[in-house]
Order: C-alpha cells, then sequence, then structure tokens
C-alpha cells in the first residue's frame, strides 16, 4: 500500500506519518508493537508511575494513552471504509487520561492489551480492499482517507516509543 499524501490527513499528523519507514505498512505495526514490548519488558513497579515532571503521564499513563488512541483509530478507519457519513468526534487525550485508570493497572496488563488490540487492528486492516482504502470521511473536523490510520498509528507509536526512551527509561537506567 502507498503511503498516505499530505491531503489524506490532517496537517497534525505529519509528525507522526513522517517517522513511519518505508515498508509494508501492517508489518510496521506488527514490528512496533514488538518494539514497544521489548523497550518496556522488565521494568522495575517503582517505575511504572514514574512522571519525569509534575503534570505529565507516568509510563502507564502513556501506554493507556497509546491504547486509546489506537482504539478512536482503528474505529475512524473502520467507519470511513464502511462509508458512514458521520463526522467523527475529535478525542481530548489530556481528558481521556485523566478519567483512565491506567496507574492502577500494573504495565504488563496494559501491554498485553495494546498486544491484543494490535492484533484486531492488524486483522481490521487486512481485512480492507482497495476501494475500501481510498475512502475519505471526516473526523476532527478534518477529512482522511482509511489509508492514513495505519501510518498514524505507526507513527503515533514511535513518537512515543521515543518519549518513553528519553524521558522514562534513560532515568531509570541512571542515564542523564
Amino acid at each position: 500500500m502507498r503511503r498516505p499524501e499530505t491531503s489524506e490527513y490532517a496537517e497534525y499528523y505529519g509528525l507522526y506519518v513522517n517517522q513511519v519507514p518505508d515498508g509494508d505498512i501492517l508489518e510496521l505495526l506488527d514490528q512496533g508493537v514488538c518494539r514497544t514490548r521489548e523497550a518496556l519488558d522488565g521494568i522495575a513497579s517503582k517505575w511504572e508511575t514514574f512522571a519525569y515532571e509534575s503534570g505529565k503521564w507516568t509510563l502507564r499513563e502513556v501506554v493507556g494513552h497509546m491504547i486509546d488512541t489506537e482504539r478512536v483509530f482503528g474505529y475512524r478507519a473502520l467507519s470511513v471504509a464502511r462509508q458512514d457519513p458521520a463526522a467523527l468526534p475529535g478525542m481530548d487525550q489530556d481528558q481521556w487520561t485523566a478519567t483512565t485508570n491506567a496507574n492502577s493497572r500494573p504495565l504488563a496488563t496494559l501491554l498485553g492489551e495494546l498486544e491484543s488490540l494490535r492484533r484486531s487492528s492488524i486483522a481490521l486492516f487486512e481485512g480492507f480492499d482497495e476501494v475500501m482504502w481510498d475512502q475519505r470521511g471526516i473526523a476532527s473536523g478534518v477529512e482522511f482517507s482509511v489509508r492514513a490510520f495505519p501510518f498514524i498509528i505507526v507513527g503515533h507509536e514511535i513518537h512515543h516509543l521515543k518519549v518513553l526512551e528519553e524521558r522514562y527509561l534513560k532515568p531509570q537506567r541512571g542515564g542523564a
């Protein structure tokens, strides 16, 4: 599948799409969740609720956010692929994170949920045909193609893995 053009998603999401390497997007989805698991396996439980600054999300909340975001973009892809004419609402990530229970859930549980969700997302995307990939719909007041959503999911994960490594995992390992 070809990479989406900038007209296929809101300008903001270029931050994510531009980080996606070349390759089969479904393979990249599978590889991404494996990298996330590798990066976060073995984290001491005391670091799971670590936030690098007051008012920032904890490591668990970041993973919870990744789960919520993938669910939203998967639903958007499904809705647009099925040609639902309804405009889809936005998502206030801070509101969603403030009302989650991620901090009361072990990281291993959150990672298991992310892996299950990713398998489901891949299965969803595998079921789309060329006509569906080209469908367009409105979300957050902007036109998106179905094709853009898996790229946004992969790029979003890459973005948060970089943040996790720099702001959460380095301090845990004693790095500056």
